[in-house]
């Protein structure tokens, strides 16, 4: 079990990079690099729709808002510029 949640949490960093590579790439729509600004934007907010000291909810809202804003901005960003992300070695943060 231990073992999956790193590669979960590696992925996770590895999804992070790539996201952070579109935003900065000229070819990645405004409209695409809005949404992802506006998912890191709600991660950094000191407050939820539901606080996050309820019991699952509180979690719950936060996978739900980013999913509605970084899957349409998936969508938005051109292929090749997330497939020349995905090839590139990982960035430190």
């Amino acid at each position: 079990m231990a073992k999956s949640l790193g590669k979960l949490g590696q992925r996770l960093k590895h999804e992070l990079k790539v996201h952070r590579r579109a935003l900065r790439d000229p070819r990645t729509p405004r409209s695409a690099k809005l949404l992802l600004m506006l998912a890191i934007g709600y991660l950094l907010l000191p407050f939820d729709f539901i606080p996050d000291w309820i019991p699952l909810l509180g979690q719950l809202d936060d996978v739900v808002v980013l999913a509605l804003l970084v899957v349409p901005a998936r969508w938005l960003i051109p292929d090749e510029v997330l497939e020349e992300n995905y090839q590139r070695e990982p960035i430190d943060v």
